[in-house]
């Protein structure tokens, strides 16, 4: 049995690479459309945060959609190249990520030291000029723009690959 990572406070990260963002409480989402009644005033993109395996738990991927855009995993995996994609168990997401299920994001992969973890970004995402994400907790949302997003991805130095 494998011990989990201690998690790494997001926040602390950023402010630490003096990557900028802006902060928005509010009560705890489970779901895009919880978020919506909560997030509609924040500016940016709303993003939707998959954490994702092969059947045979060989890879693991966090994508990273808009908010609004359908995850149809058959066709997902035929573009990353895999044929039996499905969701990671919350087992595996504490265990890569030290996240629970309603936490997911991309400052998750902070935690994930041994880089198992495969990032994969939609371009709208890539291209949108402010995004959001939960910080590993889903009673807040942070709003960076793609300038700090993308400095964000650069350090935890692993490859991004861009979903067209």
């Amino acid at each position: 049995m494998s011990i989990p990572v201690p998690s790494v406070k997001p926040e602390k990260y950023l402010d630490n690479r003096g990557i900028i963002y802006v902060r928005h409480e509010h009560p705890a989402v489970f779901s895009v459309s919880e978020a919506q009644e909560h997030i509609a005033k924040i500016p940016g993109m709303a993003c939707k945060n998959l954490f994702l395996r092969v059947q045979k738990k060989r890879r693991y991927l966090l994508v990273i959609i808009p908010a609004p855009k359908r995850a149809a995993l058959k066709e997902l995996g035929k573009v990353v190249g895999i044929d039996k994609l499905t969701f990671a168990s919350p087992e595996d997401m504490q265990r890569m990520l030290s996240l629970t299920p309603g936490s997911v994001s991309p400052f998750g992969l902070i935690n994930d030291i041994e880089k198992q973890v495969e990032l994969w970004i939609d371009r709208e995402v890539r291209d949108a000029p402010i995004v959001t994400f939960h910080p590993n907790d889903n009673r807040a949302t942070l709003e960076l723009t793609q300038d700090m997003f993308q400095r964000y991805l650069d350090s935890i130095c692993r490859p991004v690959n861009i979903l067209l």
